[in-house]
């Protein structure tokens, strides 16, 4: 479900991201991002893989991976990036029927 809030996107991602999905739900910055099938098929991306981990794992291990990544790069951005999870994403958001043939666990050829 796709839900417009730039208070839960804000508080969710430090006010960086225009979308974030906290199972089971797409949070968008602005109605605007509605029409932006990339941006709406990432987030579908992290939906799967929240599934595929079970929910809390998928988040505890998003986390541990965004700290270990900042320790080592010492940039939000450039962390945030190399998490294995947003890796899978952003490589994989243009393809419009990517969800249809990924295969299980497919971000751990990411990390």
């Amino acid at each position: 479900m796709v839900i417009v809030s730039k208070f839960w996107t804000n508080l969710f991602s430090f006010g960086r991201a225009n979308a974030i999905t906290i199972y089971p739900f797409i949070f968008l910055k602005s109605t605007s991002f509605k029409c932006n099938e990339n941006l709406i098929l990432h987030e579908r991306i992290h939906l799967r893989q929240a599934l595929e981990l079970g929910i809390l794992f998928f988040y505890v291990w998003y986390l541990i991976e965004f700290v270990f990544r900042f320790i080592q790069l010492k940039d939000f951005d450039r962390a945030y990036l190399r998490i294995s999870f947003e890796r899978e994403a952003y490589d994989k958001e243009g393809e419009p029927d990517y969800l249809n043939r990924r295969t299980l666990w497919s971000f751990w050829r990411y990390l």
